[in-house]
């Protein structure tokens, strides 16, 4: 544990915003899961459930937590999966 007032700082802040990268991260895992399940399933929803998940992509990627071309490669590969499955 730190000393220093400004380190002790830091390891909440740290603390703080890695929660809520996790957060952010466990959320878009859920929602591309939820969509790749409902493309294979051909479920009646599908659409939606891709078009929310390619929202999360664009959050994720807005906050940082996913770099731009990991994020196109991944809302490609939902529209790909999609528009195979129609």
């Amino acid at each position: 544990m730190p000393n220093i007032k400004s380190a002790k700082k830091r390891v909440k802040v740290t603390a703080t915003k890695a929660a809520a990268n996790k957060a952010v991260t466990s959320a878009l895992k859920t929602s591309l899961k939820k969509a790749n399940a409902a493309v294979e399933t051909n479920a009646a929803d599908k659409e939606q459930v891709v078009r929310a998940a390619i929202k999360k992509v664009d959050q994720a990627a807005a906050k940082g937590i996913l770099k731009k071309n990991t994020a196109a490669r991944k809302k490609s590969s939902l529209a790909r999966k999609l528009n195979a499955s129609a």
